[in-house]
């Protein structure tokens, strides 16, 4: 049976308290992050993240990410240089391998 699980008005979740963000590059971050689906094998994790402004990096050899922005904007790069700059109803996707620095 397909599970039809459905979250509605994201940007006024609940997301709980706000701790340091370990991969903070500059500007000491603080996240706050809710899981709300996971897979029964636990390969999908569906949830939402917020993070205070600053920079930090993300490590993607291990895993992908689908990242919908709500609300705020955020500029990402690549070890490249090519950056993205992405708000509120954008979408990126982080194939699994990827790397990323964030200014949020």
């Amino acid at each position: 049976m397909i599970d039809l699980s459905t979250f509605h008005d994201l940007a006024k979740a609940d997301i709980g308290a706000f701790s340091p963000k370990p991969t903070s590059v500059e500007g000491d971050q603080l996240e706050a992050a809710r899981s709300f689906f996971q897979s029964p094998d636990g390969t999908v994790d569906i949830g939402i993240w917020e993070c205070t402004p600053g920079r930090f990096s993300a490590d993607r050899a291990n895993s992908s990410e689908i990242c919908h922005i709500i609300s705020g904007r955020v500029a990402v790069s690549r070890a490249d240089g090519e950056m993205r700059e992405l708000g509120p109803g954008d979408l990126l996707a982080l194939p699994q391998g990827e790397g990323r620095v964030a200014d949020p």
